[in-house]
């Protein structure tokens, strides 16, 4: 998916967050990015093109960081559902907002984020347009 971003509304956003994007090669910069890139989050559908982009470049920093300093490898072992419940917590989304979005059912959404239901294509799809990432994660 491509975005066409406003050059002039991408420098006011990154004077917005007071930001330079940029290999991130410290804890402090890596916890700012992480603080940007989950207000990004938070706004969900209602992110601009800028926004969008910035989000996603400082999704492979915070990346490229945690696979550097980080040891991952247990990340690689989480289970969809795990994924799911940590992007509800930190985008402050509750089960009941899925409502609609991936199924009518409280509780089968219920299931779901409990791991007693697994994630469908579908559902994975509309997870990953939801929350604006991949729905590989939850695959």
């Amino acid at each position: 998916m491509t975005f066409t971003i406003n050059r002039e509304n991408y420098f006011k956003l990154l004077n917005e967050v007071k930001l330079i994007p940029k290999v991130i090669e410290t804890e402090t910069e890596y916890e700012q990015n992480l603080a940007v890139a989950e207000k990004l989050i938070a706004k969900k559908k209602n992110r601009s093109p800028e926004e969008t982009a910035l989000f996603r470049l400082l999704v492979r920093l915070i990346e490229d960081y945690e696979e550097t300093n980080y040891h991952l490898k247990e990340w690689q072992n989480l289970l969809p559902h795990e994924i799911l419940q940590h992007l509800l917590e930190v985008s402050h989304t509750k089960q009941a907002d899925l409502v609609g979005i991936i199924s009518p059912s409280k509780g089968l959404i219920s299931a779901i984020v409990n791991g007693k239901r697994a994630i469908s294509k579908e559902q994975a799809k509309k997870l990953g347009e939801y929350f604006k990432i991949s729905p590989s994660l939850f695959i």
